[in-house]
């Protein structure tokens, strides 16, 4: 075994030792004519390789929080694992430049490229860490757009490191071997209406395709699963967002919706569970981790998913008490509960014109 091929296994081992499930790696090569956002050079002139690796979420958690029983457990348990991955990039970025190959951590979430239009707003990655899991193996495309694994489905968190140093690649996994079934309980799942339905994204990475349902405007996520509203169309269940101001059919809407919903949003109660999670784009830095459920229900076993997406539909609608905590309750008593409420309390959660 050669030095290099010794430094790729240490790095690989590294990963590993830290929790990882499983580890990739793109080369500039394996990665050509890929989106804009796999260009390695972006975060580091001379790139060559990237290494990406997956830690898993606490399965645990996962049906606690769908079920509207336990909100601390998944938030604490996604603010560990995003910790620990970043804190692992950076890891093996410094121990490869300690080696004498330059090397860049990439943090999993919350980073986004500001020389574009609208920069941080726009919501585009210095490097997508999903198109080089996919591209190296580390999973496959779910039609959520999300990386799906065998072992522990959509419920993992990525991290990236980009290096000079030259490591021979993995290849992508066979797409036979694609558990997603477009059973589209992701879609169901989602009161934001993210994924289209009828179009897919195709994109062609070193002469590889993959595909997944074409993703509407991000601004729908930072609407829902940013916290700042969360009740599904049917009215019958909502995420962990106690509030229920209107979610828009129309992707252009979305923008001034998240503006009218910024002061509300401001004034409820935020939920304290030791381990707030900031992030740069929401009001105040304080980001409440309120959905994810695309993510959670998508499981690699599909009565399992039919279970989740079931917990999930029937775990009722999000209200919160006076002393700040939420909790799930029927769509009649989420009724109730804010009708009850003075003017000025209920604006923090509803529009006063419905």
């Amino acid at each position: 075994m050669d030095k290099h091929a010794r430094l790729r296994q240490t790095s690989i081992d590294l990963l590993m030792g830290a929790g990882a499930s499983k580890v990739g790696i793109a080369t500039a090569e394996t990665l050509e004519g890929g989106p804009e956002s796999t260009d390695l050079s972006y975060v580091l002139p001379g790139a060559r390789t990237s290494l990406v690796f997956a830690l898993p979420l606490d399965q645990r958690a996962i049906e606690s929080f769908l079920k509207k029983e336990d909100m601390a457990a998944a938030n604490k348990d996604n603010h560990r694992v995003n910790t620990v991955a970043g804190g692992v990039a950076l890891e093996l970025a410094e121990y490869l430049n300690m080696k004498g190959f330059k090397s860049v951590p990439i943090i999993p979430n919350a980073v986004y490229r500001k020389d574009v239009p609208g920069g941080i707003y726009t919501e585009i990655p210095p490097i997508s860490h999903r198109y080089l899991a996919a591209r190296s193996g580390i999973g496959h495309f779910g039609l959520s757009g999300n990386i799906i694994t065998k072992e522990h489905g959509a419920a993992i968190i990525l991290g990236s490191v980009v290096t000079t140093a030259i490591f021979n690649h993995t290849e992508p996994l066979l797409p036979e071997d694609n558990y997603c079934d477009h059973c589209k309980l992701c879609m169901s799942s989602c009161a934001s209406g993210l994924m289209d339905d009828k179009n897919k994204t195709t994109v062609k990475i070193g002469g590889v395709e993959f595909s997944y349902a074409k993703r509407r405007t991000y601004s729908r996520c930072d609407y829902v699963c940013g916290g700042f509203t969360g009740l599904h169309s049917s009215g019958k269940w909502s995420t962990w967002s106690p509030a229920r101001f209107p979610i828009p059919e129309n992707d252009e809407e979305f923008i001034p919706a998240l503006m009218n919903a910024v002061e509300p949003y401001r004034k409820r109660p935020h939920q304290e569970f030791g381990c707030n999670i900031y992030h740069p784009l929401a009001p105040g830095n304080r980001l409440d981790f309120t959905c994810g459920y695309c993510q959670f229900v998508c499981h690699p076993d599909k009565a399992v998913r039919v279970r989740r997406h079931k917990m999930l539909v029937e775990s009722g609608v999000a209200i919160q008490g006076k002393d700040g905590k939420i909790k799930g309750v029927s769509p009649e008593e989420a009724k109730r509960h804010l009708a009850a409420m003075d003017n000025e309390t209920r604006a923090m959660y509803e529009w006063q014109s419905q």
